[in-house]
């Protein structure tokens, strides 16, 4: 299937995978110290950090220390969503187009708040973006993903991938401000697939479920626990609405 035209581009190139890891370890670095760490020709760094920049992946900050010349670039991961147009244009695409799905989507109330539902939405157009086929169980609060696009780097480097994923994921969740983080990103659970699990903050933990009163989680939950349909929704939405913006993992 063609690549849709806001799928991450940033993510599919092993480079672009060890610089943004190479950010995420040690934000704030300059373009040439980046090249040196990762063994990659300056010109050919400028040109992935654009990639990864124009994709929300990253940012740029230019520093003014005074004196004279021109002023250094350094570069940092997008931790929060106002330090990014392209990173708020993403959560705010993906939540309205969550309610909208399940406006018109028919099926239980969800059992999660408003907050925790923008997470979920953004970090599902993350994923799916990042060509990870994600299928989504709300109420487990969990994620299935099938990481086939990138087996030609995760043989070479799996705790490389592993790792700008999972720390992708929890940016994401930040961008949202809402009450779920990260568990655990459980590689390989079967030979094509990957789960990651995420999780209540403790103080959000007793707020869960939407509304002021409590709600039975038996009363929402499908019969069979089966979340395929919804999930293919989304995709077909997506695919006809299109992403705000355009390229990401």
């Amino acid at each position: 299937m063609p690549r849709r035209a806001h799928d991450f581009r940033g993510l599919t190139q092993p480079r672009r995978l060890r610089l943004l890891h190479a950010i995420q370890q040690a934000p704030g670095r300059r373009a040439g110290a980046l090249a040196e760490e990762c063994a990659i020709p300056l010109n050919t760094v400028r040109d992935h950090l654009r990639v990864l920049e124009d994709e929300g992946l990253i940012r740029s900050e230019t520093v003014h220390p005074g004196g004279r010349g021109r002023p250094p670039v350094v570069f940092h991961p997008v931790r929060d969503a106002s330090s990014s147009t392209v990173a708020r244009t993403r959560v705010e695409g993906a939540s309205a187009r969550g309610r909208m799905l399940r406006a018109v989507t028919a099926g239980a109330s969800p059992t999660l708040g408003t907050e925790a539902l923008r997470q979920v939405d953004a970090l599902y157009e993350h994923l799916e973006d990042a060509g990870l086929r994600p299928v989504v169980d709300e109420d487990e609060l969990r994620f299935d993903l099938a990481p086939c696009r990138y087996h030609g780097v995760l043989e070479k480097d799996q705790a490389l991938v592993c790792g700008v994923h999972a720390q992708l994921v929890r940016d994401v969740l930040r961008h949202s401000d809402g009450p779920l983080e990260m568990q655990r990103l459980d590689p390989f659970v079967t030979s094509h697939s990957c789960r990651l699990l995420l999780s209540m903050t403790r103080m959000a933990s007793s707020h869960r479920l939407s509304g002021s009163d409590e709600v039975d989680d038996a009363d929402h939950r499908d019969e069979d626990g089966d979340h395929g349909g919804e999930d293919e929704a989304r995709r077909a939405q997506a695919d006809d609405l299109g992403n705000p913006v355009d390229g990401i993992i």
